[in-house]
Order: C-alpha cells, then structure tokens, then sequence
C-alpha cells in the first residue's frame, strides 16, 4: 500500500458499493470503522444522487476492539433487514476490518435471515475499486441465476419463430463515467437493430432481475471491468454469448452495430444510416483541419482508453504520443494496442509517474480522468476527461453520452472545444501588441467607432485600467489592505516604462488588481519608481 495523495481506485468495498447503489432492493452490511462513512460522499456528492447508498455501516471504534466486534456486525445485519426489508443483501468488511478477521459471511449465514445473503471476499490490500465491482456483480450473479441454470450439456434453446430477439446490459452502475447516459443510448441502438431489452445490470436492476438474466438470447458487455466476468460466467452456464466490442465513436459503434446483428440473426443495415452521427462530417471540415496531426496522450480505464486511442487516431486525424491505464487486469490489452500505435503502454496508478510521462511527449491535447486534468492545468495543456475516476462536473444534467452515434458527436465538442480555445489563447497572446487584437481595442466588427486611435502612451495605460477593474474580481479577490495613515502620506509610485509594459503582459480581468498590489508594495517600502523587479516582488509577496 502506498500513501498518496490521490488515487484513480478505491478499495474494492467502494466497487461493492458501486453495485449496490446502482441496485434496487439489494443491501450492504459493511463491517467497518467509523470514519469509513466518506464513501457516501462519492454519490451523493459527487454523483448528485438524492439518497444515500443502501449501505449499513458497524462503525466500530477503538475501543470496541477489546470487545465483541463480531457481535456488532450481527446486530447491524439484523436491524438493516428489519429496518430496509431488501430483497436481498450483501456482506463484507472494508480493508481496516479485514485486519481484525470477524468472517462477516460466516456471521451473516448463521443467522439465518429469510432472504438470500451473499458474502464478499474482497482483498483490499491486493485488489481496488474495479475488480471489487466485477466481484461482486459476479458474486450477485452466480448466486440469484444460478438456480435456475439448467443442467451441464444442456443445448441452449433456439428462439421461437417470430419472436424478437432479447439482450441483456450488462456493466453500468452508479458512480460510472456516462453510464446512465449510454444505457439510454444503447437501448435506442438495441431498437433501431430490432432487438428488445430484458435486463439492464446492476444499474436499475432488482435481485428478482439477476435471476432471470439467463432468459435472454445473448448479452451486451459495455464495461468490461466491471461486467466481464460475469458474462463470462453466464456464456458458460447458459450459452450466451455476449458482445465484444464498445460502441463508443462512429468506427466501433458500426461494427457493434454489426455484431449485435449477427447474434441476433438480423439485418444491420437500417441502423446504419450514415447520417446517424454529424462526427465524420466534422472530422473533415475546413474547420477542423487545423487540428490534423494534433498529438494527444491518452489515459484512463481500459474500455475508455483504448477507445479514445482509436478515435483519435482514425476518427480525428490526431497522432497518439501516449497511451495508458491504471487497469492492471487489462495490461496485456493496452500493451498490445500501444505497441500496434508505436508506443510503449503507461500502465500503473502512480499519478506523478503520468504526469513525468506526459510532460515528456510534449502532447498538445490529453484525454484522461480528473486526474490528468489537473496534471495538465499544471502544465497548461488543453484536457477532456474521458474516463473515471471524475468530479461533480462530469455528471451534467443533460443528456451526454460517450456511446452510440450521439456519443461520437459528444466527444467531437468536448475534445475538440478545449483545443479550439487554447488556440484562442494562444492568439490573443501572439497578437498581444498588434493594434487590431490588443485588448484594449474595441471589436473591430464596430469599425472605427469600435476602436481607439493611437492615443498617447498616457491615455492607453488609464484604458486598459479602467477596462482592467471589473467589479467581480474584487469581491472574490480583495487586495491586501495597506495601513490607511502611511497609504494618504506616501506620494504614489512612478511607473517605469518597462514596467508599465510588462504589466500591460497580465491578462485584463486581474491587472487592475495587479496595478495595486503593486503600487501598495511600493508604497509600504518608499519606493518612489517601480520597475519590473518591483512588479515581480510584489507578486512573490502577495503570493504567499
């Protein structure tokens, strides 16, 4: 274990947690210290969720470690059943109860409850949040549809005439990037193909659901980290078969398309339709030819990365410089990917180890998870997040798929908008001296009476300060106040030349602020002429 000061999983119990939340009807009794409780804050907070997970918590604290612990789990097994009456219910310990070893399944079995109870095996200090989450999925799985699995050898039924074919979702839950959004995606997919929908697990789904997942004629896997196994474990109980490829941008969402049909024993064509998504169009508009060979380092979930690779590449017209994933159950797919781009794979979840690699491939744009938005914040990078883990702000209100042909046009906005600005940016500050883009000139769409003449060198400072004061800044950002008796006796600084130059290089919204720190700076010191080294002293100082 590693101390840090982020991480891109959690321990396996949030995967577990995950699941759970995504449910209905279903209930976790987690043995854990007090403290462990943060975890609600993911979904309510971060997810913007209007309820709590359906979680229990022992909450033990140090001084019940001399005591019966084990007792304590038994008695919060027993009130969440008589308080949430789930249909059924998980149990397991987060990784500071693994250490005092109460056996929660062992526990929970031995009393009895009149409703099934699947324990969880969940090794924190060896497995994180992903693996958790396909864990127990799986565990789920395997325990409410394996009664009903038919016997070994059994040749699966053929569909009945004139029935229409039904699949299962399998993979979305709560707290995962887009995942309530491509589950609506998909199913629109699923209909325009001509294949109905039987259950969509965990998210949605009620234990009664899991169990009769076998009743469907195949299933579609959107997230392998979270869905694989379990779909493995159904194809060889029940002979589905499931999908194998995302459909995420317009390349893979076409031959998911195709895949789905031949599981199906249907035609492909009418969901098609070229016109399905605006991305290609866009792709190779006038417009976005600037953007042809644009290098992009990519990182995140395996799904999420490999996709983005593809994209970028085929889709956009970028040159991939970097490739990687925390996923460590799905190194050997990634390294494969990354080699067939030229490149050695990034695979590890040290995140000061992605940000010393993508500082070295000098990329122009990166696609990541939170994390690498920060990291490139730092290194003053356009950045779109792709992948989870994220924040609030990846959660919007509207629709936002990252799947299906509307999900291609989303990520054409939200990959190409970040590099449309910083070009922007970069402009403004390229043409900073030119007397057309200076921000002091009025828009030129007004013609002269939009612009200002070569005023003196006077009048263009006092312009660009009262355009440089806007009201907002200073009441979120107040300079420090300077002693009101020294301020009205101390004669106001000079500015020198190169200073006033140098300050005109500040962006417009903070200048104003920076003019009087800096003037308060002198002021305080009796410095009569501020020169550059002044206005840099002044901004180490009040930086502190």
């Amino acid at each position: 274990m590693q101390l840090t000061v982020w991480t891109y999983e959690g321990p396996p119990h949030v995967g577990a947690m995950r699941v759970a939340t995504a449910m209905e009807g279903l209930h976790y009794v987690l043995h854990a210290p007090q403290g462990d409780t943060y975890a609600d804050l993911l979904f309510t907070m971060i997810e913007r969720r209007s309820k709590r997970p359906p979680v229990t918590y022992t909450t033990f604290q140090a001084r019940d470690l001399g005591g019966d612990t084990a007792e304590l789990f038994k008695n919060a097994c027993h009130e969440a059943y008589e308080r949430f009456k789930p249909e059924a219910m998980i149990v397991g310990a987060s990784c500071t109860a693994e250490l005092i070893q109460d056996d929660p399944g062992g526990l929970a079995k031995a009393l009895n409850l009149p409703i099934p109870v699947i324990a969880l095996e969940l090794p924190s200090y060896q497995k994180k949040e992903n693996w958790g989450a396909a864990e127990t999925f799986y565990r789920l799985v395997r325990a409410l549809a394996g009664p009903y699995a038919p016997a070994p050898g059994t040749k699966r039924p053929e569909r009945e005439p004139g029935r229409r074919p039904v699949a299962n979702i399998l993979g979305p839950t709560a707290l995962g990037f887009r995942h309530r959004d491509d589950v609506t995606e998909v199913i629109d997919l699923l209909a325009r193909i001509g294949v109905d929908v039987g259950v969509v697990a965990p998210m949605g789904a009620r234990p009664a659901d899991l169990a009769r997942l076998g009743n469907a004629d195949f299933n579609v896997v959107l997230y392998p980290e979270t869905a694989g196994v379990a779909a493995q474990w159904l194809k060889r109980t029940f002979g589905q078969p499931h999908t194998t490829v995302v459909p995420i941008g317009v390349g893979a969402t076409r031959r998911f398309i195709k895949e789905v049909a031949g599981l199906a024993g249907l035609d492909p064509g009418p969901a098609l339709d070229p016109e399905n998504s605006r991305l290609p169009w866009y792709s190779r508009s006038v417009d976005s030819t600037y953007l042809t060979g644009k290098r992009v380092f990519v990182f995140g979930d395996a799904t999420h990365a490999l996709a983005a690779a593809e994209i970028a590449t085929k889709e956009f017209g970028f040159e991939l410089v970097g490739l990687g994933t925390y996923s460590r159950e799905f190194a050997r797919e990634v390294r494969e990917a990354a080699a067939g781009y030229g490149l050695e794979a990034v695979i590890g979840d040290d995140y000061l180890d992605v940000e010393e690699k993508i500082a070295a491939s000098h990329p122009e744009l990166v696609l990541g998870t939170q994390m690498e938005r920060h990291i490139a914040k730092r290194l003053g990078i356009p950045c779109a997040v792709i992948s989870a883990p994220v924040h609030v702000q990846d959660f919007p209100a509207r629709h936002s798929p990252q799947m299906g042909f509307e999900g291609a046009n989303v990520l054409f906005d939200t990959w190409v908008h970040p590099l449309m600005m910083g070009l922007e940016e970069h402009l403004l500050g390229m043409f900073r001296e030119d007397f057309e883009f200076r921000d002091g000139v009025g828009p030129s769409h007004l013609g002269h009476a939009g612009s200002k003449s070569h005023a003196p060198e006077e009048k263009e400072q006092a312009s660009d300060l009262a355009l440089a004061e806007p009201a907002p800044v200073e009441a979120i950002s107040p300079a420090p106040s300077v002693e009101p008796q020294k301020a009205a006796a101390a004669e106001p600084a000079a500015w020198s030349l190169e200073a006033e130059k140098e300050l005109r290089k500040i962006p417009f919204f903070v200048r104003g602020k920076a003019r009087r720190n800096t003037e308060a700076y002198a002021n305080e010191r009796a410095i009569s002429v501020i020169t550059v080294e002044t206005l840099y002293d002044a901004k180490a100082h009040f930086g502190r």
